[in-house]
């Protein structure tokens, strides 16, 4: 079976293709490295069953190629920003190509999909944990929105075109190889200024948090059961932790201490506008399929944080002691 992951060598989607090979799978990538990586996905370029193709989703000649003899399309390929940008970046790298993919995928007689969504299209939920059926939808970012706006085409192209899909919504998404979040941007900060640390909002934000490894096994569990028609699924931790609690793990994981934490209080308590104060999702449609997360939300980002320190936590070279 030859599965086509967009935006392969990204921080999720190159994990997905690990998982991919290493079960046999023949991978194709498409990923125009704005967000992705080459070292993410570099031990398996040149290997017999893996195929890297360097280019832009929205770019429809190329997409029709890249989707040709596939079995099944794992569409990552995203703008990751959640934090207000330029819609139009938004709609073209989120929803638009979505519809390159989904037109491609008509093209070429390809009938099944999994599409990576995620839990800010709920907006700020009044049931929690929040199920599926949940509504009314009402994102309050572009982020969400653009994510709900593929949701939608999605369903209608498989609805219209008899294809099949597996929509996940996920939480917090942490671990090796993230380039966004709060526990990059704490690292980052902290590595200018080991001393004091700024808290976008007032620390009170409380969401759930899920180790990628995890992730990735519920992509591959909903997959795996993708028989008919859309199934919608909620991805996250049992739990959830804010942001306060997150700022104190990755100090204690830097082995700092005395540092001063600045709340910036943001917008009523958010991070910015458009930031989710509390989201913990409903994860029982997915349980009942045999997965369930492996860490808590905390446990999620204490490892994460760990192996990020190793990614981003370099020593510096003059003098003043060194960062551990």
């Amino acid at each position: 079976m030859r599965a086509l992951v967009t935006g392969g060598a990204g921080f999720i989607g190159s994990h997905l293709v690990d998982a991919l090979m290493r079960a046999g799978y023949e991978v194709r990538v498409i990923d125009n490295l704005s967000q992705g990586r080459i070292e993410n996905i570099s031990r398996w370029i040149g290997l017999s069953g893996f195929e890297f193709m360097e280019g832009d989703v929205t770019d429809e000649t190329l997409t029709r190629e890249a989707v040709k003899s596939c079995d099944i399309i794992f569409h990552l390929a995203a703008n990751p920003e959640v934090r207000l940008g330029d819609p139009r970046m938004h709609y073209r790298e989120n929803v638009h190509a979505t519809y390159v993919i989904l037109e491609a995928m008509r093209a070429n007689d390809v009938r099944r999909i999994v599409f990576t969504s995620s839990s800010t299209v709920y907006g700020e939920a009044r049931i929690m944990p929040t199920p599926e059926d949940y509504s009314p939808l009402l994102p309050i970012s572009m982020y969400g929105a653009c994510k709900l706006a593929s949701e939608a085409l999605i369903i209608g192209y498989c609805m219209m075109y008899d294809m099949r899909a597996a929509i996940l919504r996920l939480a917090n998404i942490v671990g090796p190889r993230a380039r966004h979040g709060v526990i990059v941007d704490f690292i980052r900060k902290l590595r200018s200024n080991p001393r004091r640390l700024e808290v976008l909002g007032d620390g009170e934000q409380t969401k759930s948090y899920l180790l990628v490894d995890d992730c990735v096994e519920a992509i591959m569990k909903a997959f795996e059961n993708l028989d008919h028609g859309v199934e919608i699924y909620n991805v996250g931790s049992e739990d959830a932790i804010n942001v306060k609690t997150i700022a104190g793990i990755v100090i204690e994981e830097l082995g700092l201490r005395d540092v001063e934490i600045v709340y910036t209080g943001g917008v009523e308590g958010r991070g910015w506008k458009g930031d989710v104060r509390k989201m913990l999702l409903d994860i029982s449609r997915i349980r009942n399929l045999g997965w369930r997360p492996r860490h808590s939300s905390a446990e999620s980002v204490r490892l994460a944080a760990r192996a990020l320190k190793e990614e981003l936590w370099q020593c510096p070279t003059s003098s003043g002691g060194t960062r551990s």
